[in-house]
């Protein structure tokens, strides 16, 4: 264990020529570098921004749902049958014509009445409208908080204005409170959406989206741990600036604003191109 560590901490590849993880770890008095023992405090305020999270989607989404005539209403339940639920649990969820057959004459049902109940059974796993609007919500307003507050925090960065100041005396860049919360924040936010997706009802992106969240996880781990958080808070910030665009478009989607939506999804379109794109054109010319 010793020595996979030892090589995957390398200082060769982490760090730049005749600099060790030893000239970080002994910073002089009153100055402070990354490390990446730091991060572990995103843990548990990861556990602490999901339960946040479910107070807020079960008072707060859920009322404004609700005043916006969006309701928890349940579709039609497939019928309760032991049979068909072992296969949807622990086969399959869509079966093909030969398991249809077998099954219709186990149960002595038409090969119709069969499909139709794993269709209802597939569609009573789905999350309502409801859920998925209260969900959108709060991703709404993390990403817009954590956007106000990387902004206001950036907008008094010399980096931010010139991105030269990103490499000036690196790795021996101090640690500034302000550029720590941002980074911790951020980093227990996907820690709980990475966790919430065990607990929540899964989707058929469920991978997909796990392993863009480990990605996630795993940059903003990195970058921190050689101190290349001041480009890292860069990029999170250039994030947060469409992502909650999407997610109000998805709110005015569900709520049946359709113009609303069509509007807000051309402003992110355009967000997401300009920031995604150019800024990374921008930030390799530079």
């Amino acid at each position: 264990m010793a020595a996979l560590s030892a090589w995957f901490w390398n200082e060769r590849f982490w760090l730049p020529h005749n600099v060790t993880w030893a000239d970080l770890a002994d910073p002089a008095p009153g100055v402070e570098y990354p490390k990446a023992g730091h991060l572990l405090a995103a843990l548990p305020l990861a556990v602490g921004i999901f339960a946040v999270r479910i107070l807020f989607e079960r008072f707060i989404a859920s009322a404004c749902a609700r005043r916006l005539h969006i309701q928890a209403g349940v579709g039609r339940r497939a019928q309760p049958n032991a049979v068909l639920e072992k296969v949807f649990t622990s086969i399959t969820t869509n079966p093909d014509t030969r398991h249809l057959d077998g099954l219709s004459k186990q149960l002595d049902w038409d090969v119709r009445k069969v499909q139709r109940w794993f269709r209802h059974r597939r569609n009573q796993d789905k999350p309502g409208t409801h859920t998925k609007f209260c969900e959108s919500m709060w991703r709404f307003t993390f990403y817009l908080g954590i956007f106000i507050y990387g902004l206001q925090f950036l907008w008094q960065s010399p980096w931010l204005w010139d991105t030269r100041h990103c490499w000036y005396g690196y790795p021996y860049q101090v640690m500034t409170s302000g550029l720590y919360h941002y980074y911790v924040i951020e980093l227990a936010f996907y820690w709980s959406l990475m966790f919430s997706q065990f607990i929540d009802i899964k989707r058929k992106d469920f991978l997909v989206m796990f392993i863009h969240h480990l990605a996630t996880v795993g940059l903003v781990s990195f970058s921190y741990a050689n101190n290349m958080a001041r480009v890292g808070s860069l990029v999170l910030c250039v994030h947060d600036t469409s992502d909650f665009l999407l997610e109000a478009a998805k709110m005015a989607n569900y709520a049946k604003y359709q113009r609303l939506c069509d509007f807000l999804f051309i402003v992110f379109s355009v967000v997401f191109f300009i920031t995604r794109l150019l800024f990374v054109l921008f930030f390799i010319c530079v």
